[in-house]
């Protein structure tokens, strides 16, 4: 095909499209943005057996590209994209993700991002198991794969605005073989923006295009800064033409076993979705009352978890302002159907003023972070969810770290002079949205902002003399990682599943608030410890396979309660060894899906004390994570602390102050997360400095020479 109007060719290859089989074509793609080399790289039966796919195959890669001394913005870093063996099954629902694995621009640290849309399947139909992108381009590049003509090309991007709702719609059409919508709909891109450009918390979008709006949607890399490492790199974009999609495409070795397996969860999605979490109509913000009720929704920085505000950003305002009432789903066949958005928004603030926009969202973190922030208008939440989108800002590093700096705002750390004339108290959405434009023009306080909030602690101390230990038990990042959206003071072990997962703050490893605060399922640290082991290893497989959490237990078997271990869904864990095994012939268990995830897991955490992090104090969390940093924190929840001193310290705290109510049960709360740390630790098999052992790495199989050399000092 002619290229579209302006577009150079600067490097080009032609290949013969590798076909999946049992749901690998056995080669990755290699493009060096700054050489313009093009490779092919096979994938060994080593790598499927140790790294099984997504994942395990960007971490893999990764690991041969970089040096313990490679930054984030080193030529040799790479983004590595996946899907994984089961990624592009239409048969199941939540079987389109991919997963993005790079060094994090906010923590110098290992990062990977599970999102949906079609650029995964799509890229492993043009013929790849994965995309490994390294180097720094002189000049805004567009990386072109067309899985139908068998063509990659890397060409010069002559479009100058780079944001995404503005690059994906023209890429899309421009790639097409025709303006026809199901021509439109076999191109998937990848972009972000300006944001990402000038701030350390860019995101990267995958799109698809939705036949029932005629348009493009997009669907979120979000945390870490995989985008600013994109856009450091001068990708303005990657574009894939796929091949059209079957439901064989995957080559599986047990097509009916798949379809079975499939009909059988959704049928119970239709008929029980609605009465459980109504996934279908209004998607994971739901959440937000459930959150509210239980005081877990962050409000004013996690001071708070609930406010009465928050009937404003209550799903029934997103059931009535979403598209089409209808599902909508960001991969074929996916009867969850949660992506929903909401159509002719129209923007009142920023370099599209005046027009109407299509919202992706909101989901729930960025709802919940919005309420972070003090602010429960619904149009706010929709122009700043736009704005972070198209300018490719992480919503949940934007909400978190602007939280933080409205609270050294409100007290004295910053001031108007300081923030250049923002009045940044919580509630302020004229200032949050003005902070959002500097962050995506680089420009202003938003660029402070923009650079998270372990930078923004740093320079305050420095530049106004701010008291870093206040700063450090309010500023809510761990690993360098801003925390995704949960008050998690009454719940010990969503502390640890935020302070030991390994990318950061993140609620994708281990969601245990209801387990463990609401249910007390969990009581004892070894409990807590099994349950901090089981369900990272759990989550992690979705990310090697190229699934979504979503259908595993967001839907239930109307009969879950009544099994032996409800909060695993063994139902749906017995459909994913069905699943896997129709795809791949291997036959599992469900204990033979923990030992992969295992694997791929403890190799990350080598990975990460290979680069400097992966200890025990970088397990470290803020301690209003833990409880009340402030008397006024503690004054607003007196008689659940006053009670728990009496109850769990030993302690009356009657003729005690405030002060002194704070700090004993700060010492007993920090004692309490010691505790669980070292529980973990031996659960998994790691020293006491959280090392993985050699032991442990032998057990796993993968002590490979180069791996064991990273632990043995720490042994």
């Amino acid at each position: 095909m002619s290229l579209p109007a302006g577009f150079r060719v600067i490097a080009e290859k032609t290949y013969n499209r590798a076909e999946p089989e049992r749901g690998y074509t056995g080669v990755t793609l290699y493009v060096n943005v700054e050489t313009g080399t093009i490779e092919e790289r096979p994938v060994t039966d080593q790598m499927k057996e140790l790294f099984v796919g997504g994942k395990g195959f960007g971490l893999w890669r990764l690991w041969n590209a970089v040096e313990p001394t490679t930054t984030w913005d080193d030529p040799k870093n790479e983004i590595v994209i996946s899907s994984g063996p089961v990624g592009g099954t239409t048969a199941y629902p939540g079987s389109g993700k991919s997963i993005v694995v790079s060094l994090s621009s906010l923590t110098g640290n290992v990062i990977d991002s599970n999102v949906g849309g079609y650029f995964g399947p799509y890229l492993k139909f043009s013929g790849w198991d994965g995309l490994e992108l390294q180097g720094k381009a002189s000049e805004n590049v567009v990386l072109f794969i067309d899985g139908i003509h068998g063509v990659i090309q890397l060409l010069a991007c002559p479009e100058e605005d780079v944001n995404t709702h503005v690059l994906s719609e023209r890429l899309m059409r421009a790639f097409a073989d025709s303006d026809q919508p199901r021509d439109i709909a076999a191109v998937s891109t990848v972009t972000t923006g300006s944001g990402a450009e000038n701030t350390r918390m860019g995101c990267l979008n995958f799109s698809f295009f939705d036949l029932k709006r005629q348009a493009v949607r997009i669907k979120q890399a979000g945390r870490g800064g995989t985008g600013t490492v994109f856009r450091d790199k001068k990708i303005a974009a990657l574009v894939v033409k796929s091949p059209a999609v079957k439901p064989d495409s995957n080559k599986p070795a047990d097509i009916k076993a798949l379809q079975e397996t499939g009909a059988r969860i959704n049928k119970e999605i239709l008929e029980l979705d609605e009465s459980q979490c109504d996934m279908r109509r209004v998607g994971t913000a739901h959440l937000v009352e459930i959150m509210d009720e239980y005081d877990l929704l962050p409000t004013h920085n996690f001071k708070f978890g609930s406010h009465p505000d928050s009937k404003g950003i209550w799903s029934n305002v997103w059931r009535e302002k979403f598209g089409q009432n209808m599902p909508d789903g960001c991969w074929l066949g996916c009867t969850m159907s949660c992506s929903h958005a909401v159509d002719h928004v129209p923007l009142t603030t920023g370099p599209y003023k005046g027009e109407k926009v299509l919202v992706d969202g909101p989901e729930y973190e960025t709802a919940a972070g919005c309420s972070n922030l003090g602010i429960y208008d619904p149009a706010f939440v929709l122009e700043a969810n736009f704005y972070c989108d198209t300018y490719g800002i992480d919503t949940i590093s934007y909400t978190t770290g602007l939280a933080f700096a409205m609270e050294c705002f409100e007290n004295g750390i910053l001031d108007a002079h300081r923030t250049g004339g923002l009045e940044l108290r919580f509630g302020n959405a004229e200032a949050a949205l003005e902070v959002l434009h500097q962050m995506g023009r680089g420009k202003g306080f938003g660029a402070i902002v923009g650079q998270g909030i372990r930078r923004m602690k740093a320079h305050f101390a420095s530049e106004f003399g701010a008291d870093i230990s206040f700063m450090n038990d309010i500023g809510m990042e761990a690993k360098g990682l801003e925390y995704s959206e949960y008050v998690t003071k009454e719940s010990l072990a969503m502390q640890g599943g935020y302070g030991l997962a390994l990318k950061g703050a993140q609620h994708d490893e281990a969601w245990l608030i209801f387990m463990d605060m609401v249910n007390n399922q969990i009581p004892t640290f070894e409990d807590k410890a099994e349950a901090l082991h089981y369900f990272p290893m759990w989550r992690t497989w979705f990310s090697l396979v190229g699934h979504c959490k979503l259908p595993w237990n967001d839907v239930e078997p109307a009969n879950n309660a009544e099994t032996s271990e409800p909060a695993k869904v063994p139902e749906h864990v017995e459909n994913y060894c069905k699943i896997f095994s129709g795809v791949t012939g291997k036959t599992v268990k469900p204990a033979d899906l923990i030992t992969q995830s295992e694997r791929v897991y403890t190799f990350q955490r080598v990975f990460g004390v290979r680069m400097g992090y992966g200890t025990r104090d970088h397990d470290a969390i803020p301690y209003r994570s833990a409880g009340p940093v402030t008397v006024e924190e503690y004054e607003s929840r007196a008689e659940r602390y006053d009670t728990q001193l009496q109850e769990k310290v030993g302690i009356d705290p009657s003729g005690l102050s405030s002060e002194d109510k704070v700090a004993k049960l700060r010492a007993y709360r920090e004692s309490q997360y010691e505790q669980l740390i070292d529980a973990v630790y031996r659960r998994r098999g790691w020293t006491p400095n959280g090392v993985p052992t050699i032991g442990k790495l032998r057990e796993l199989g993968i002590d490979l020479p180069e791996v064991v050399a990273v632990v043995e000092p720490h042994q």
